[in-house]
């Protein structure tokens, strides 16, 4: 395990008996980088370990697990309390780290602090750490049964932490209870805080439509609680989708191999699985019609023409193999066709069973590899590249867009993740091809979306 949260205790004179005992110099580290590396102008040297309080570390982790586990980046006011550990407080000086997962996958991002003049240390780490989410789990809790050593090392029991830390034990022991506070991450509440009735609801559905499924609408709350019923998504789908036949519906061939979900990012299992159907059906180079992409996804190609948006969700929903629904949100063509191909998409590669196909503007690792097969199967990035010749100016992204039928932003986002041209803003998905190559650590500056 390359992720780690050590501990080098030390002496504190003031505080709480648990700050006095868990007073510690506290390194996070990815391998040997250290995400929080830091300047100290009072010593004039660079730490990689800074002085914190563990205890509050750990108190925080604990406390903020499930939302830490599961909850993607949201525009939820509260979020940044929960995933930000600037926000712990207690009169130290945390790093600015940020911790975003997919639900598969989690990144740890540290940017640099501001200096300040009557601050003598400012963490000076710039970088974005990818790391499989099991892995995060077993070092937060080591750390924190570390701190727990410590506190029976002084003498020191039943605090606040114990108490937090041996219920979510308890908790992710327990199959139910794991899936109501998975549940309540996704939707954006602290334990305990999310509503009973709708959590119930929640848990009744996922059995008829499909627990992944029902993760990947919760997700879309962003803390409001407002989540359609499993009846306002049929109701939906007979008044404004389209009939489908799922048993239609281009499969990939048995024995065909899909890099595992969760053991790579999002985008290389839907590029990989884009590139297979492709080749399986011959397809080529060329631009995939309405009438094929239809065709393929088990549906009339009335289903991508212009209209006018009715729904803010785009799903297939199926009643059984030989009947369904789609229902799409965009109403330009490009976007209808992209949510096509997208439903398309996770089906296929998307790992989950039910009745119910969301794709949702979240960025959980579902959602990420919908998105990177959408992009690949309408816009494979080869023949992008073969067109372009090295050109990657507006003009030219916008003939090529032209050609495969898709939005300008697609071609920029895949010249991005194949690293052709640069991006300087960031997003939510934070891993991507860099140079055609896998990066574990990521400069911030190079980071991008699919």
């Amino acid at each position: 395990m390359s992720l780690s949260i050590e501990a080098e205790w030390e002496r504190l004179d003031s505080g709480t008996a648990e700050e006095q005992a868990c007073f510690a110099a506290i390194g996070i580290f990815d391998g040997k980088i250290a995400l929080t590396e830091a300047h100290d102008a009072y010593v004039k040297r660079v730490r990689a370990r800074v002085h914190l309080s563990a205890y509050k570390l750990a108190e925080w982790f604990a406390w903020n697990w499930w939302r830490l586990r599961w909850e993607p980046k949201t525009d939820a006011p509260d979020w940044a309390m929960a995933h930000r550990m600037t926000t712990i407080g207690g009169g130290f000086v945390w790093p600015n780290i940020s911790i975003i997962s997919d639900g598969e996958r989690i990144v740890l991002i540290a940017k640099p602090t501001e200096p300040r003049k009557t601050e003598p240390l400012r963490y000076i780490a710039d970088i974005a750490v990818v790391v499989r989410a099991v892995e995060f789990e077993a070092a937060v809790s080591e750390f924190i049964e570390q701190v727990q050593g410590q506190l029976r090392a002084e003498d020191i029991r039943d605090t606040n932490l114990d108490c937090t830390w041996n219920d979510i034990c308890v908790e992710r022991r327990d199959a139910e209870s794991a899936k109501r506070r998975r549940l309540e991450a996704l939707l954006g509440f602290d334990p305990d805080e999310g509503d009973i009735e709708l959590l119930e609801r929640l848990v009744a559905e996922g059995t008829n439509l499909g627990d992944s499924a029902v993760r990947e609408i919760a997700a879309t709350s962003f803390g409001r609680g407002d989540v359609p019923t499993a009846e306002a998504l049929s109701e939906a789908a007979r008044k404004d989708g389209f009939e489908s036949r799922p048993a239609d519906t281009v499969s990939l061939k048995a024995g065909s191999q899909l890099s595992p979900i969760g053991q790579v990012p999002a985008w290389k299992r839907g590029a990989e699985a884009a590139e297979m159907l492709r080749a399986q059906e011959s397809l080529g180079a060329a631009s995939i019609s309405n009438k094929r992409l239809a065709q393929m996804s088990g549906i009339g190609d009335r289903v991508l023409g212009v209209g006018e948006s009715v729904s803010e969700l785009a799903f297939a929903i199926d009643d059984s193999r030989k009947s369904g629904h789609v229902v799409l949100r965009s109403k330009w063509e490009t976007g209808r066709r992209f949510e096509l191909a997208r439903l398309l998409g996770d089906r296929i590669a998307g790992g989950a069973t039910g009745r119910l196909f969301p794709a949702t503007g979240t960025y959980t690792y579902r959602q990420k590899l919908q998105r990177s097969f959408a992009a690949e199967l309408l816009c494979p990035f080869d023949a992008v590249e073969e067109m372009l010749k090295g050109d990657y100016s507006d003009e030219k992204q916008e003939e090529c867009a032209k050609y495969f039928n898709v939005s300008p932003l697609t071609v920029r986002t895949l010249l991005i993740n194949h690293g052709r041209i640069d991006r300087d803003d960031l997003n939510g998905d934070f891993e991507s091809r860099i140079g055609g190559l896998e990066h574990r650590a990521i400069n911030l500056q190079r980071t991008v979306l699919l």
